[in-house]
């Protein structure tokens, strides 16, 4: 619990949002990913899009193509603040604000 870093992989939504590849966010739980279904979700088109730096951990997830489609196990509002929104939140912001005229 607490602090935890994360590896982002570049070419992702997640990175895009953040623009760097380590991070580190605060988590408040002790759930992890099954690892037991990582090759089948990826297999069946989830991103593995952030890990602990060990590999061992699933921090991030997301669905390519799909315009922010994205699963965190931290707490983005924690180090979110009305005067420095988290990047995960301008990033739904700016995705929402880009399909407004999809309707």
């Amino acid at each position: 619990m607490g602090k935890y870093p994360c590896v982002l992989k570049k070419g992702t939504k997640i990175y895009e949002c953040y623009g760097k590849e380590a991070i580190s966010e605060r988590h408040r739980h002790r759930y992890e990913f099954a690892n037991e279904y990582r090759e089948l979700l990826e297999n069946a088109g989830l991103c593995l899009s952030g890990l602990s730096p060990d590999g061992n951990l699933v921090e991030t997830v997301e669905i390519a193509g799909e315009e922010f489609f994205v699963g965190v196990q931290y707490h983005p509002e924690f180090k979110s603040r009305p005067n420095k929104p988290h990047p995960l939140f301008m990033g739904f912001v700016k995705a929402a604000l880009n399909n407004m005229g999809d309707n």
